[in-house]
């Protein structure tokens, strides 16, 4: 059994390995395609085919590109009109002449959008009717008869990955775009930065260097975070921070004398700070290294603009 899970591992890892070595002048024109085109991309294919088309044009929307699944069978009993000239269509067949595939391809020429195949044949009618055609072919199957959909569904899906990145890269989608496509899983999330997470403003609280620690003490425990205080300059520059475990530990060795001393003295001075801009999966790397309950936030001038609770990294589920 494990002998032939290894072979079959094997043939699958050399189907997407030759791969690379057909990358050539139609994959940069199917890219610049998708890339440069006006309308949607639209994903076909029938059986394992259609199957990962599906995954295809998942992939593609979630990464920038417009588009969606249209079962072939179903294109020409009606849902041929969500296709126009300004549209690329992605159909994905092994042999290329899959009955319901050659039954679109008129179709699809008379509407004028643009084709691109995975394909595995490139005499096949499909690939003689596309504008460009990614060779998906293999050797052989992982099957020991040779005969199921196995290596060549890898080598598939791994051109339709390959295709979807190059076009996201040809786009400059971000991380930014990648989080606003993605708001409500946890990739977005992480992919948010210390700002939107931060509390600011009123509920972020700041005290003068020069202010006593019984000035400050009020300040603490009528924000939201309820525990500490950034310490600014005149310019809202962050000089430290106090958290009221600075305080029980002052009180612990000193007593109510502290009270009466300017926090400026009793502050943290080289807190760990992060900047607005920092992503969220970052924050929460700080967060599970130092088991700090809190992190100020600094802009690119150092100065104070927000602090970030861990508990609010936890709610959002970042830890």
């Amino acid at each position: 059994m494990l002998e032939q899970a290894r072979r079959a591992l094997a043939i699958e890892a050399e189907a997407v390995r030759s791969l690379q070595e057909r990358l050539g002048d139609d994959f940069v024109r199917a890219v610049k395609l998708l890339g440069e085109a006006r309308g949607k991309a639209v994903v076909c294919g029938v059986g394992k085919s259609g199957a990962i088309g599906r995954k295809l044009a998942s992939t593609l929307a979630s990464t920038g590109t417009p588009g969606f699944f249209l079962h072939p069978a179903e294109a020409v009993h009606g849902d041929l009109g969500t296709v126009s000239a300004d549209d690329v269509v992605i159909i994905l067949s092994l042999s290329g002449e899959t009955e319901e595939i050659a039954r679109l391809l008129p179709h699809l020429k008379r509407v004028g959008a643009k084709i691109v195949s995975l394909c595995g044949r490139p005499n096949s009618t499909l690939a003689q009717e596309s504008d460009c055609v990614l060779d998906v072919s293999v050797d052989r199957e992982a099957c020991p008869l040779n005969l199921a959909p196995t290596a060549s569904a890898v080598a598939m899906l791994a051109m339709g990955d390959a295709l979807a990145l190059a076009v996201m890269s040809e786009r400059g989608f971000s991380a930014e775009d990648f989080a606003a496509l993605h708001p409500g899983g946890s990739l977005g999330k992480k992919l948010l930065r210390a700002r939107d997470l931060m509390h600011s403003g009123p509920d972020n609280p700041t005290a003068k260097p020069e202010m006593r620690l019984r000035e400050v003490l009020p300040l603490m425990t009528s924000s939201p975070l309820r525990g500490v205080v950034s310490i600014v300059g005149e310019n809202g520059h962050l000089l430290g921070v106090f958290t009221d475990g600075d305080l029980r530990r002052l009180l612990e060795r000193r007593g109510g004398e502290v009270l009466d001393l300017p926090i400026s003295g009793l502050m943290s001075k080289h807190p760990t700070i992060v900047t607005e801009g920092q992503l969220a999966a970052e924050v929460a790397r700080i967060f599970e290294q130092t088991e700090f309950d809190n992190l100020p936030v600094v802009d690119d001038q150092g100065r104070a603009v927000g602090m970030i609770d861990v508990q609010d990294m936890l709610k959002a589920g970042l830890i």
